[in-house]
């Protein structure tokens, strides 16, 4: 027997006035958080697996957690390799508002029609970076005809050397805190400075292929002589380079042209650089040890096979 002809569950208005009911709990109970979209810079197609992801736009939003006694998954670990904290959080966003002010449709344009799986949410209330796993875009499944909620399954991020510069400080200094950088001292030669998260490249001698990477920040150590702070670094050949003494270093949007003078290393002293031997992490023990096992200066992970 069909279904009743005089009752429809798809009537416009009530869709409405649900999807309204929704996003005005979401108001009431849910915490403002930041929406991180990802940019795949670089993509391996076999593997089908991102290389090199950027994060540069953060949304502020409403979300609820659903999880009303606190995170789940395996929580805190004891593994051979250190603490491992394996945090996972469930987010409801409202469909309407996230194409509103995310999506597609809305005023900040992201390539994504829906939330997409690898992008972040930043959450201030425990300052905790998740990182979306999956996106459930049926439930509650069609009440009314209808889909006005994602649920977002997320996992606390693994950082691995992805760039996050989304001109949010409190956000920002995740990148900043734990990005692995190179210390570079450099002398000025026209009185131009650099600036926090300008971009910055040097010459491979005279190839056209570049060393390049982000200051993440700057110490002034005299009136011609400043020590900057570089994360991302990358060479544009993809071979293994890095930053040289006598070369100029050249900025992308201040036409700062400074000379570098030294690059600090791991293995330099507190007075220079600051890097810290922590005692947990025994750093300098380590990079001392790799010295005289590893062969930094080899370009061909195969061998010497095509040169």
């Amino acid at each position: 027997m069909a279904t009743n002809v005089y009752f429809s569950p798809k009537v416009r208005s009530e869709q409405n006035l649900y999807e309204d009911i929704v996003i005005e709990s979401l108001k009431m109970y849910g915490q403002d958080v930041y929406y991180l979209p990802r940019e795949i810079v670089s993509k391996d197609n076999i593997l089908n697996e991102d290389i090199e992801s950027n994060y540069e736009d953060a949304y502020i939003i409403e979300m609820y957690i659903a999880n009303i006694d606190g995170f789940e998954g395996d929580g805190n670990l004891l593994s051979k390799f250190g603490v491992e904290i394996r945090d996972q959080a469930n987010f409801i966003v409202s469909k309407r508002r996230w194409e509103q002010y995310i999506g597609r449709d809305g005023v900040n344009y992201t390539s994504g029609i829906r939330p997409a799986e690898g992008d972040l949410i930043y959450l201030p209330m425990s300052k905790s970076l998740f990182e979306v796993r999956f996106v459930e875009h049926e439930s509650p499944f069609y009440q009314l005809q209808n889909l006005p909620t994602y649920t977002l399954q997320c996992e606390l991020f693994e950082y691995s050397g992805e760039s996050i510069n989304t001109g949010i400080t409190e956000v920002d200094n995740i990148n900043q805190n734990i990005a692995q950088q190179t210390v570079i001292l450099v002398n000025n030669s026209n009185g131009t400075n650099f600036a926090i998260g300008e971009s910055v490249a040097q010459e491979i001698g005279d190839t056209d292929e570049y060393v390049t990477g982000r200051i993440v920040t700057t110490e002034v150590v005299d009136s011609t002589t400043s020590k900057l702070f570089v994360t991302d670094w990358a060479t544009t050949d993809g071979e293994y380079h890095e930053f040289t003494v006598g070369s100029n270093i050249v900025g992308d949007y201040t036409d700062a042209t400074w000379t570098i003078t030294d690059v600090y290393d791991i293995n330099d002293t507190a007075d220079k650089v600051a890097f810290t031997s922590d005692p947990e992490s025994r750093n300098q023990d380590f990079e001392l040890e790799a010295d005289g096992i590893i062969d930094f200066s080899e370009s061909n992970p195969f061998g010497e096979l095509g040169g």
